[in-house]
């Protein structure tokens, strides 16, 4: 797991210090952006290439490159805020409801988790997920489904055995 650093120090790798990332430039105000808000842990600003005008991209100010590198004690936090800003943005938008996505290393454009917000209205041309969607064939959902439903290691490994809710039941 990547450690928070505090954003005014360059990212730390085996070979020294690196430049910082577009957003970690963004965060410590090297480089300029629309903000729209900010609190001790996160940074939102307006997409430089929106898909819709309003299109915010709120980043952690700490420099995490995906989902899983985020400290467990910030995300709560972090989606807080996200849902604070998908109803910010839908209501000053004036939109019918809202997009809010995020990569995680394929098709992150830059190499710091940030989670899109986008306004949504109906007939604004973006059509569900943008990739075409599967079927599963013959037993590979069963398949699937066991391997995602057993407890992981690295899961298990960050907070303990899982143990077993009885109210849980399987979809």
């Amino acid at each position: 797991m990547k450690k928070s650093r505090p954003a005014e120090k360059p990212q730390e790798t085996n070979d020294g210090p690196e430049e910082l990332c577009l957003f970690c430039k963004i965060v410590t105000r090297e480089m300029e952006a629309k903000i729209i808000f900010e609190d001790e842990i996160s940074m939102a600003f307006l997409d430089v290439r929106p898909l819709f005008h309003g299109h915010v991209l709120l980043v952690p100010k700490g420099h995490y490159h995906t989902l899983s590198d985020l400290p467990a004690a910030l995300v709560g936090p972090f989606f807080l805020n996200a849902q604070m800003l998908a109803g910010k943005v839908q209501q000053v938008m004036k939109a019918e409801g809202s997009f809010v996505a995020m990569n995680n290393v394929v098709s992150q454009s830059v190499a710091h988790l940030h989670v899109h917000i986008v306004p949504r209205r109906k007939g604004d041309g973006l059509r569900g997920f943008f990739w075409p969607r599967l079927r599963y064939k013959d037993e590979e959902m069963l398949t699937t489904h066991e391997a995602l439903a057993s407890p992981s290691k690295s899961a298990a490994s960050k907070s303990g055995p899982r143990q077993s809710d009885p109210s849980e039941t399987a979809h």
